[in-house]
C-alpha cells in the first residue's frame, strides 16, 4: 500500500545541492511536488518535498537523504493506506 507524506530537507552546505539533486532525480517516481527555498544570507537552503510511495521507498529515500553530509531530513506520514 502507498501512502502521501511530506519530507522536509535542510541543505547546511551548497557544495552538497548536486547529490541532492541526484538522489531526487533517482526516486521521482515518487515525489509529488518539490519546493525550494534558498536563503541566500545565510547560505542555507530549505526543500519540501510531498511524496506518494510505500513506506519502504519513503523511508529508503529519507535514509539515503541523511547519510549526506550537512543535511537535515524529517518526515511525516499519513496513516492512510491508499490504492
Amino acid at each position: 500500500m502507498k501512502r502521501i507524506g511530506v519530507i522536509g530537507i535542510v541543505v547546511e552546505d551548497r557544495n552538497v545541492v548536486s547529490d541532492v539533486q541526484n538522489l531526487l532525480s533517482e526516486f521521482s517516481e515518487i515525489i509529488l511536488g518539490r519546493m525550494g527555498i534558498p536563503d541566500r544570507e545565510s547560505g542555507i537552503s530549505a526543500i519540501s518535498l510531498i511524496v506518494k510511495g510505500s513506506v519502504e521507498e519513503i523511508s529508503a529515500l529519507t535514509g539515503k537523504l541523511g547519510k549526506i553530509r550537512n543535511i537535515s531530513v524529517k518526515s511525516a506520514l499519513t496513516s492512510v493506506d491508499l490504492k
